[in-house]
């Protein structure tokens, strides 16, 4: 596994919603010293909605010796708003890439859920819950236009960014793999294909390329595990404040040990990276009290606070969970494995 990567929102916007509401470059700068220094990464895979905070983080995760995959994310537009944000996005990137080759370029994530005019509905729960969006992804009809729109990005994208350049997929999405550098695909283990997950992820070897897990996670509580990509799920997004609509019981363990058990299944069969999905969610804050502890269904490495400092990291306002150990030891072995073989 040569890239060991993590996720790093610097703010996603779904719905309206910002996932970091506040953006601190001292705080960024903390952060992915963090990743790289405590987590043992060597990778970071940069995802958000606003450019200039984009190339922020991505220029001082490069600073910092970093590989960076740049991923810009609009959600819910049209397919001309989302190329002309790209195509933007990639002309200031090119200006890093000159300067520092260690950047990969992706043109989206995930767009069949995430852009309009893919297949029918507004919003992502308006896909997802129209009566004939399974029926139609089965059928694969959503595919023709996905990869007609990621070729006219690509030739777009290349007018103005001469890096490598990706797409981050879904799992349910057949990707034409030759416009590409890398096959990437966000992959989220669960209970319908948790002791075939492995077998799934071989199928991407068949193009030749390197094959990137852009995206591997489990919640913080008993049952995450099966729930794999829609453990969020357990969110009342009809009641405020927001809480959850039963009640669950957090456990780090569980998150701790679905980690480490997906990273040694992806560096058994062979991946080239991967990158867990995520270091930090500053809105899903952790509570003492069952049904409003939203840290519960989010993916975060660190369980963040809404009022106060951790205590491993005095000046950070989250605390390292179980899993933040898990995956600092496995990359930390993999690092010294990889000293002891002269890599």
């Amino acid at each position: 596994m040569k890239r060991k990567g993590m996720n790093y929102d610097v703010g996603r916007v779904l719905e309206g919603i910002a996932m970091r509401p506040t953006f601190v470059a001292e705080v960024v700068h903390r952060e992915l010293e963090i990743i790289k220094n405590d987590l043992h990464c060597n990778a970071v895979r940069i995802c958000g909605l606003d450019i200039n905070r984009l190339m922020v983080a991505a220029e001082d995760a490069l600073k910092q010796g970093l590989e960076v995959w740049l991923s810009p994310e609009m959600f819910e537009e049209s397919q001309l708003e989302t190329l002309d944000y790209i195509v933007q996005c990639a002309a200031r990137a090119e200006t890093l890439h000159q300067q520092w080759p260690r950047l990969v370029l992706s043109l989206g994530s995930e767009l069949t859920l995430f852009m309009q005019g893919i297949v029918e509905g507004n919003n992502l729960f308006e896909r997802m819950g129209h009566p004939s969006f399974w029926e139609n992804i089965k059928a694969g009809i959503h595919n023709k236009p996905l990869n007609a729109f990621l070729a006219q990005a690509n030739k777009a994208v290349r007018q103005v960014y001469h890096g490598n350049i990706t797409y981050a997929s879904a799992p349910l999405e057949a990707v034409d793999w030759s416009l590409f550098e890398f096959v990437c695909v966000d992959y989220f283990r669960d209970a319908r294909i948790r002791d075939a997950f492995g077998d799934h992820i071989k199928r991407h070897f068949a193009h030749g390329k390197p094959v990137i897990i852009t995206e591997i996670g489990c919640c913080t509580y008993q049952g995450a595990e099966d729930a794999g990509g829609m453990g969020w799920a357990i969110v009342d997004f009809g009641k405020m404040p927001l809480q959850l609509n039963g009640d669950y019981v957090r456990d780090e363990g569980v998150q701790a040990r679905e980690l480490t058990d997906v990273l040694g299944i992806l560096d058994g069969i062979g991946v080239d990276g991967v990158f867990v999905f995520t270091f930090v969610s500053p809105t899903s804050t952790y509570s003492a009290d069952p049904r409003y502890d939203l840290d519960m269904p989010s993916y975060s490495l660190v369980r963040s606070y809404v009022d106060k400092h951790g205590v491993t990291y005095p000046d950070m306002p989250w605390e390292p969970k179980k899993a933040f150990k898990a995956v600092a030891d496995y990359f930390a072995k993999h690092q010294a494995g990889e000293r002891e073989n002269g890599a």
